[in-house]
C-alpha cells in the first residue's frame, strides 16, 4: 500500500526494505523523514497534535502519488504519516520514492513531499508555553509547490 495514514511509529529501515522488494531492478531510493521541531516561529514547543479526515486524507495522499508517478515513469512512492499527538523529535512523515537513476529518484521525492504540504488534509496544533495554537499554512511552501507548476489551494483560498 503506497499510503498510510496512522497513530504508530514507522521504522525507517523497514519502509525502505519493503519498498525497495518489491521491484528488484530500482536503482536509487530517496526518503524524506520529517520530525517534529522542538521550536517555532520563537516558541518552545510540548507537543504538536496532527489531525485529518479518515478516508479523505488517504484519496488526497493517493491523489499526490499518482500525480508523481504521471510525471516520472517507473517510480514507486510510499508515504507514511502520522497523526495524534506527538512530542518534539518524533517521526511525523515518511516519503520514499524509488526509480531507476538517482534524478527521478530525488525529483520525484521532493515533488511529493512539497505537494504533500498544501495539499493534504492534515491540521497541526501546537502546545507551546502561551497555550495551544493552531499552524497556518506557510508561503514558502506554496512557492515550494508552485516551482513545479501546480498552485497549491491554500494559494487560491487566500486570494479569495
Amino acid at each position: 500500500m503506497p499510503v498510510r495514514v496512522q497513530t504508530e511509529d514507522f521504522d525507517l529501515t523497514t519502509e525502505v526494505a519493503q519498498l525497495r522488494a518489491r521491484n528488484p531492478a530500482i536503482g536509487a531510493v530517496a526518503c524524506f523523514v520529517g520530525t517534529v521541531r522542538d521550536l517555532n516561529d520563537g516558541s518552545t514547543i510540548a507537543s504538536l497534535e496532527l489531525e485529518h479526515y479518515p478516508g479523505m486524507t488517504e484519496k488526497a495522499l493517493e491523489a499526490i502519488v499518482a500525480e508523481a508517478q504521471r510525471r516520472w515513469a517507473g517510480i514507486e512512492v510510499l508515504i507514511v504519516h502520522r497523526v495524534g499527538k506527538l512530542a518534539p523529535l518524533d517521526q511525523i512523515v515518511l516519503v520514499a520514492t524509488t526509480s531507476k537513476h538517482r534524478g527521478d529518484a530525488f525529483a520525484s521525492c521532493e515533488f511529493v513531499m512539497d505537494y504533500l504540504k498544501t495539499e493534504a488534509p492534515f491540521w497541526k496544533k501546537e502546545e507551546t508555553e502561551q497555550g495551544a495554537r493552531w499552524v497556518d499554512a506557510r508561503e514558502s511552501d506554496d512557492t515550494a509547490l508552485a516551482r513545479w507548476g501546480v498552485a497549491s489551494g491554500n494559494a487560491s483560498r487566500e486570494s479569495s
